[in-house]
């Protein structure tokens, strides 16, 4: 069968279509779209996502429909994460995309964001013991455990974006800025320092796969190169310093337009990388492309299995 799935994130809006074998689980994928219309800038929590950003969204969305139609799909899956899950106006949004393009969104807790980003990262056939990072625009997902079971999971209130709103404001960031934001996250993440000590450690999303590309100097994104690539933490110290004193275009300028959409909010994404890194005393990171795209079509075969 074929499914599409769409995740619909703080920062971005990504669309997987693949090709799934039911019985073994396996999915193929067939394209994928990556678009960034940050819905939850500037977003506080029981606050409305802007106007300006909805109809962003919209045509993001109406552009996947028309992608969706050359193919032969049978499901259409779309999950919603933290920017709809605080926002006050979620619920208008969800029944306006369920009006005009019928699909239905699954507005999915921080909890069910966890298993997912883990469904999706983690290898079916895995059984070592291993940790998921998942830094998203306005929170990060930490999930420990094996295919079928989850040990820890745990949604922190902050991403790329919510942190660079709230701390780093200017640009490039003061010093100040920097070792206020440093505090925050020592504060946020206290409960995991030296709690886990996993096999593997993936970290998903556009924070690794972004710094990825800078550390190996890859100007033009490719999913086959990226996937499984190695962080180390070394590599991400050496780009913080780099990155703390630029501006976004000058960003843009050093390291190409890989980073579009990213310039403003790498560096934000960085440190909080590497401040779970350093609790967890980790020396490197798989980079993985695979998240909460994959993570639903996962869990809705698990579902399909488990009614039939």
């Amino acid at each position: 069968m074929i499914i599409a799935s769409i995740d619909i994130g703080t920062n971005t809006v990504l669309l997987l279509i693949a090709e799934v074998d039911k019985a073994s689980s396996k999915i193929t994928p067939l394209l994928n779209e990556y678009k960034m219309p940050r819905i939850g800038r500037d977003l506080k929590i029981n606050e409305n996502i802007s106007l300006d950003r909805i109809e962003k969204l919209f045509t993001i969305l109406s552009e996947y429909k028309s992608i969706i139609s050359k193919y032969h799909v049978d499901d259409v899956l779309v999950t919603a994460t933290n920017a709809l899950r605080i926002a006050a106006n979620s619920t208008e949004i969800a029944e306006r995309i369920k009006k005009q393009l019928s699909w239905h969104v699954n507005i999915i807790s921080g909890k069910s964001e966890a298993e997912f980003a883990f469904l999706g990262a983690v290898p079916v056939s895995s059984n070592n013991n291993n940790l998921v990072i998942d830094i998203g625009g306005g929170s990060t997902e930490l999930i420990l455990g094996k295919e079928n079971d989850i040990e820890y999971r745990k949604s922190f209130q902050i991403g790329s974006v919510s942190a660079t709103e709230n701390y780093l404001k200017n640009s490039p960031p003061l010093d100040k800025e920097l070792s206020e934001l440093k505090i925050e996250l020592g504060t946020i993440f206290e409960e995991i320092k030296n709690k886990f000590a996993p096999d593997l450690t993936y970290s998903i999303a556009g924070t690794p796969t972004t710094l990825f590309c800078m550390v190996n100097e890859i100007k033009s994104f490719d999913d086959s190169v990226v996937e499984g690539g190695i962080l180390k933490y070394e590599d991400i110290v050496r780009i913080i310093q780099k990155l703390k004193k630029l501006t976004p275009k000058e960003i843009i300028n050093k390291y190409g337009s890989i980073m579009q959409g990213r310039e403003d909010i790498i560096l934000s994404g960085s440190i909080i990388l590497l401040n779970i890194m350093k609790l967890l005393n980790l020396s490197k990171v798989i980079v993985s492309l695979r998240g909460i795209r994959y993570g639903a079509i996962v869990s809705f075969l698990k579902g399909m299995k488990n009614k039939g």
